[in-house]
């Protein structure tokens, strides 16, 4: 794992997306087409921005899958994440992307995972782009994740910790609103990816990011499992990474 540090959350979406925007358009180059996973939530508005305008990007070769979406949730929801990306990220790209695999949870979200799951299966995925929750969560895997099971997209059950968090990122109004479920990309199926990119602002993340960092690799803190990719870099800004004992690349 590598880290780089910013000194804003806008400069470390734009440094995060341009690594990512390198590796995509090598793929691109190489194989004339590529694979993505596009994660949500506040921490990943700064650096899908920045994407969105990276340039030399043939976005109608990129296929887009994305990591977690409520059970039970209209896409007509402020809160729901395919809203959120078809919103903040797809609408803004230059060209529409080959495809969009939007998570549809609302009504059967055991047979979504049956239909995502045999999506991105038989493909390669060239770029991750993740971030890490309060609780240490590796999308909607939270603690004690399931580090073994094989299947791309489970349903999970979401702990009070990051129901919190989504109350208090503004998503919802009280803590009730918040769905207890959701379905998620599982952690193997993340690690599969040949480069992740995760980007994590804010102090309210800087002992998740310690954990992940600096503590053993555990299901105990999902994001942890990170130490043991080839090919990831975590990017901070100096409120997420202020209680680390190191400020440069591990």
């Amino acid at each position: 794992m590598k880290i780089e540090i910013s000194a804003s959350k806008t400069d470390m979406g734009r440094i995060a997306a341009k690594e990512g925007g390198d590796a995509l358009r090598a793929e691109l180059k190489l194989e004339g087409s590529a694979n993505i996973i596009v994660a949500t939530g506040a921490s990943q508005f700064e650096m899908l921005a920045a994407l969105s305008v990276e340039p030399n990007i043939d976005w109608s070769k990129v296929t887009i899958f994305h990591l977690d979406e409520y059970v039970g949730m209209s896409e007509a929801h402020p809160a729901s994440f395919r809203r959120y990306l078809r919103e903040r990220f797809v609408s803004k790209l230059p060209a529409p992307p080959r495809t969009f695999h939007a998570i549809n949870a609302e009504k059967d979200p055991e047979g979504e995972c049956r239909r995502l799951s045999a999506l991105i299966a038989e493909l390669s995925i060239c770029v991750a782009f993740v971030g890490i929750g309060e609780n240490g969560h590796l999308a909607f895997n939270d603690p004690p994740a399931d580090f073994e099971t094989e299947t791309p997209y489970i349903v999970v059950d979401l702990d009070a910790a990051c129901r919190r968090q989504q109350l208090g990122e503004g998503w919802f109004p009280n803590l009730e609103d918040v769905p207890k479920q959701a379905v998620s990309m599982s952690v193997k199926q993340i690690m599969k990816s040949r480069t992740i990119i995760c980007t994590v602002p804010d102090l309210r993340k800087s002992h998740a990011v310690k954990d992940s960092v600096e503590g053993n690799v555990a299901p105990q803190c999902p994001a942890s499992i990170l130490q043991n990719h080839p090919s990831c870099t975590l990017y901070l800004d100096l409120d997420s990474s202020s209680t680390l004992r190191i400020s440069e690349g591990v």
